[in-house]
C-alpha cells in the first residue's frame, strides 16, 4: 500500500544515509522500523519472543517472561 507522510527533514535525512548504508530502499527501511516499532508495543508479540528464546535457551519458567513483558509495556506507556 502507498501512503504520504511528513516527517521532520532531520529524520529522513538519517533514513536515507541508513538506508544507502544497509543497501535497503526507503519503503523498506520504513515498512521495517514501522513493523518493529509496532511489534514493540503488542504485548502478545512481546510475550511470544520471550518465550520463544526462554525455550531456546531450556528456561521452562514461562511465569518470568509474562511480568518482564508487563514490565516493559508499562515502562514504555509512560
Amino acid at each position: 500500500m502507498k501512503t504520504a507522510v511528513s516527517i521532520p527533514d532531520e529524520v529522513f535525512e538519517e533514513a536515507e544515509r541508513l538506508a544507502r548504508r544497509t543497501k535497503k530502499s526507503r519503503s523498506r527501511l520504513f515498512s521495517d522500523a514501522l513493523r518493529e516499532y509496532l511489534a514493540r508495543r503488542t504485548p502478545e508479540k512481546i510475550t511470544r519472543a520471550m518465550d520463544a528464546a526462554l525455550a531456546e535457551i531450556g528456561e521452562e519458567d514461562r511465569g518470568f517472561s509474562r511480568s518482564a513483558s508487563r514490565r516493559v509495556l508499562q515502562s514504555s506507556e509512560r
